[in-house]
């Protein structure tokens, strides 16, 4: 039988990423979809056939009784939204950030502890070929011991900047600005990368505010375990589109510029490392067909260290956020 899920917010990311992530799972089938705006659920009808559609998220728990919610609202629902889906002894996948404050998070990952339930945040670059293939390399010592990652995500404005699905980007009320948006990519990136572990120290500074107070570019740096450095720079104000990493070890440097991967080796040696990815569009529905297949065994183990490793690095990328505010200010 397959597993029945709920798709709560049902935005861009939601349709353009999440949906047909599940629709390639032959286990699982989307049984509802829940949004206030009436323009979302029109267009929900539209396109999903034999697919329940509701404007209220407790109306569609107490209804349908899914085995598990997607939530892609805005971040500032997140909390609240997870909690109920929690309460109506549902599964939870989070769309990123997982929620806005370490008590939130705290709360929402003991009561998924006491109701059995898995509740895991959506991160989806770890599963990006790129980043995926710099992960196999630094695993297998080809670089030497790891020093230092930079990353770099150039935007020239927010996605969904010229339509309602991307408003919530410029609203710090709704956990808007470029900190939560692609700095919570980024930072468990960095963990992920530098061997797991939150960093030590972290400093900041963020710039750019726009008329509502959202931060529009964002410099990070965080000292890991072992010396090993992370520096991280966001803009939603630069001159063009740029996703990129740098990654140094003592013998080697890998280099990546949006899907292309190149290794440098000390020597001077040069390698092209091959990999397929479909064209960056911001929604990746191939990356969150892994998320969602990781989901799944996650909820097949009762949770398990998949979800004991997604809950830890959304825990220490929270943190992050939550410091760099703070040495941004001082």
């Amino acid at each position: 039988m397959k597993r029945r899920g709920a798709i709560a917010g049902f935005g861009a990311m939601a349709v353009l990423g999440h949906l047909p992530g599940w629709l390639a799972q032959p286990e699982v089938q989307i049984a509802a979809i829940c949004d206030p705006a009436a323009e979302r659920r029109h267009h929900a009808f539209r396109i999903l056939k034999g697919v329940r559609i509701y404007d209220n998220l407790d109306l569609m728990l107490d209804g349908e009784r899914p085995d598990f919610v997607d939530i892609a609202s805005p971040p500032a629902f997140h909390a609240a939204a997870a909690r109920a889906a929690l309460e109506a002894d549902a599964h939870v996948l989070v769309e990123k950030p997982l929620c806005l404050s370490l008590d939130e998070l705290e709360s929402l990952i003991e009561l998924a502890r006491s109701r059995s339930r898995v509740l895991m945040c959506v991160h989806n670059w770890k599963h990006a070929p790129a980043y995926r293939k710099a992960f196999e390399i630094i695993e297998s010592g080809r670089l030497g011991k790891l020093q230092e990652i930079k990353l770099e995500r150039l935007r020239t404005a927010p996605a969904g900047d010229q339509g309602t699905g991307g408003r919530w980007r410029r609203d710090p009320a709704l956990g808007g600005g470029i900190l939560i948006d692609h700095g919570w990519h980024a930072c468990y990136l960095a963990q992920w990368l530098t061997g797991g572990a939150a960093p030590r120290l972290v400093a900041a500074r963020l710039a750019g505010e726009d008329g509502n107070g959202a931060e529009e570019i964002a410099d990070l740096e965080l000292t890991c375990a072992e010396g090993r450095r992370a520096s991280i720079h966001l803009s939603w104000r630069a001159a063009t589109r740029r996703t990129a990493a740098s990654i140094r070890g003592e013998r080697a440097i890998l280099e990546i510029e949006g899907d292309a991967v190149r290794l440098i080796e000390n020597h001077g040696a040069r390698h092209d490392l091959p990999i397929s990815d479909a064209p960056d569009d911001s929604y990746h529905a191939a990356w969150f067909s892994a998320v969602a297949r990781e989901f799944q065994a996650a909820v097949e183990a009762g949770g398990g260290s998949i979800m004991m490793t997604n809950q830890s690095e959304a825990r220490s990328t929270l943190a992050i956020i939550s410091q760099a505010r703070v040495a941004a200010r001082s």
